[in-house]
């Protein structure tokens, strides 16, 4: 589970968080295709003790998209193809084993905010800004930006993105819904290590289906995510976990939700 421009450590007494950095900081993080390759198999790979993730970008930026010094011409066939390897490493990222946290700082641009999308919750520092510069650049997203994207900020949103090439701050992200939460420069690392590490603590079958079924759901007509949502109901209950956890809750031993 090694590659020269991905970083992995461990947090946590367990080591049940994986910290997972992009390492190409002269180039703003940008991503080729072998990073793009390294991120799928990290994610494909990650150790039975991690419980949550969380991706990092060296240096003064997340990510400021696809490398485009690696940008080669391709026919229709290729480009398909091309477009598809990401969708499969984007998709280890937002389907695979674990919740993912973003900790967002400087450039989410392009493929970056499209890494991002992927991610299910986004921590954004002050410094973080957003943009998709591909309307200006002849292209289109092609890493699972046009499905993930508009689902947190709407189509009328990203289309102003890439044909004026709009640029977001961070508290205007934070407002229409790029990230969950916003802190000082420099402190996004810190609380997405916090989320991920209090994420590793629920039950494994909780996460699994805010994971695979909630998005799913919610693509569904009413009636049948209802029913998809009964069934996840009835196998997360039956997990011997939360069998225990409801039992520490009833006899008093669990803590009860407050405001604080």
């Amino acid at each position: 589970m090694t590659h020269k421009e991905i970083a992995v450590e461990f947090r946590g007494e367990a080591e049940q968080v994986a910290v997972i950095r992009l390492m190409r900081a002269a180039k703003r993080n940008a991503l080729s295709d072998g990073l793009v390759l390294g991120l799928r198999d990290v994610f494909m790979n990650l150790p039975t003790s991690v419980r949550a993730a969380v991706v990092d970008g060296d240096g003064p930026h997340f990510c400021a998209g696809l490398d485009l010094s690696e940008l080669s011409e391709r026919d229709a066939a290729q480009g398909v193809l091309h477009s598809r390897m990401w969708h499969e490493a984007l998709r280890q990222v937002q389907f695979g084993a674990v919740p993912v946290v973003a900790a967002l700082h400087g450039a989410v641009v392009g493929g970056g905010l499209e890494l991002a999308s992927a991610c299910h919750i986004r921590v954004a520092d002050s410094s973080t800004f957003y943009a998709l510069p591909e309307g200006s650049r002849g292209i289109f997203v092609g890493g699972g930006g046009s499905v993930r994207i508009p689902r947190l900020i709407g189509a009328a949103r990203m289309a102003d993105m890439m044909f004026t090439g709009r640029v977001y701050k961070a508290e205007e992200g934070e407002r229409i819904g790029l990230s969950q939460y916003l802190v000082p420069e420099g402190h996004a690392l810190d609380k997405a290590v916090e989320l991920a590490l209090r994420i590793a603590e629920n039950a494994p079958m909780t996460n699994y289906a805010l994971m695979h079924a909630l998005p799913r759901i919610a693509d569904q007509p009413a009636d049948q995510g209802l029913m998809t949502e009964a069934l996840m109901a009835a196998v997360a209950q039956s997990a011997p976990e939360a069998k225990f956890r409801l039992q520490e809750f009833l006899s008093g031993r669990a803590a009860k939700v407050s405001k604080d």
